[in-house]
This record gives C-alpha cells, structure tokens and sequence, in this order.
C-alpha cells in the first residue's frame, strides 16, 4: 500500500525486453535506501518488485521485471533511457499517512490535453478512460503517475488538477507534455462503494 507522496523522481538507465518480460533499471537516491530484492517499490504508480540492487556512488542502480501486461496497459511502455520516473516506498505501519490509499495498481491511462503556467502553479487537464472518469469526484482524490493530487473540476471526459511549485519541481511531471500519456489510479474507497450498492441492489 503507497499513499501517493512522491519521495523523488528516479531516472530510467536500462529497458531490455527479455522473452518473458521487460527488464527495467532505475537510478534512485534516498527512495533505495534499506531496498532490498524481493521489496515492492511504486515507479510512475505501478507496485513493482525489485529483483537486484546495485550502489553506484551516492545512487542505486534498481532492477525490475515488468509483466509484458504490466509494461503494455502504461505509461512505462512509452519511456525511454534518461526518463524521469516517480518514486515511492510502501506505506510502513509506523508510517505518515499524507495522502490517499493508493494500490500501485494502476486502472488504466490518460493522455495531458492542457499543461501550463497559470501565476506560481500549473494547471493540468487530463482525458481519462470512462471506467476511470466514473469514480472521479470534485475535491476527490486521484493518483497520477503515483501522485496523490485533489480533483479541481471534472467533464464528461476529462478532469483538472492543480500542480504547486513544490511537486512540479520534485516528481516526473516537470518533463511532461501535451500529449503524453500518464498513469491513472482511481481512489479504491469509490470502487468499494460501487460494489456495495450494487450488491445491496442484487439482493433487493
């Protein structure tokens, strides 16, 4: 379980396709530290397993081996070496809760339709998948790229959020463009509630 407060933005120093899966290889500093194989690591909001680690100075070099389902239904697919990834370490029971209940299970993508300057922040609109769009609420909560950011407006097919300085400046976003395709998490308490009524529905 992640919460959706970024640690740092990585950056991507290997993709090798392999016959079974992709092997993904990402520089992290502060993030790696005390990761060991076997860990669950969020990068761009996808829970991956780190399967090898190796120090390189003050950095670590992580391995992981994507699914190729895992590698096709994200925004990882599109990246490339030098890339800047999100960063995330599970949530320990001890832990700071700052942001949402986020899975790292990643319920499809959305494509960047507005990003701009607007004063000291961003505005950033994104279109969404209709199975993303129906959990999606104003003032709700949404992951992009495993960022835990509030809802400021929502279309028929698309939604608005707010980017301040401080997150531009220390997560992937700040090389993002219009166009690009991001990873979308849906808040997981709207589809716990959907699958309630519904049930409640069933039984009547």
């Amino acid at each position: 379980m992640f919460t959706g407060i970024v640690q740092e933005a990585g950056v991507i120093k290997g993709i090798k396709p392999t016959a079974r899966s992709i092997e993904l290889t990402v520089s992290a500093g502060a993030s790696a530290r005390g990761l060991k194989p076997g860990d669950s690591f969020a990068v761009n909001g996808c829970c991956l397993t780190a399967v090898k680690i190796t120090a390189r100075g003050k950095t670590k070099l992580v391995q992981f081996d994507l699914l190729r389902e895992t590698w096709s239904r994200t925004n990882l697919q599109f990246a490339r070496v030098g890339s800047l990834v999100n960063l995330e370490r599970p949530l320990r029971a001890d832990g700071e809760f700052g942001g949402h209940f986020v899975t790292g299970h990643i319920d499809g993508c959305g494509t960047i339709i507005r990003w701009e300057k607007s004063g000291a922040d961003h505005v950033l609109d994104i279109t969404a998948p209709a199975d993303v769009m129906r959990y999606l609420i104003f003032k709700g909560s949404v992951a992009v790229d495993g960022i835990s950011l509030t809802v400021a407006a929502v279309q028929k097919k698309s939604f608005r959020i707010w980017i301040i300085p401080h997150t531009f400046e220390v997560t992937a976003l700040r090389e993002r463009q219009v166009g690009d395709a991001v990873n979308l998490e849906a808040d997981m308490l709207g589809k716990y509630v959907e699958k309630f009524l519904a049930g409640r529905a069933a039984r009547k």
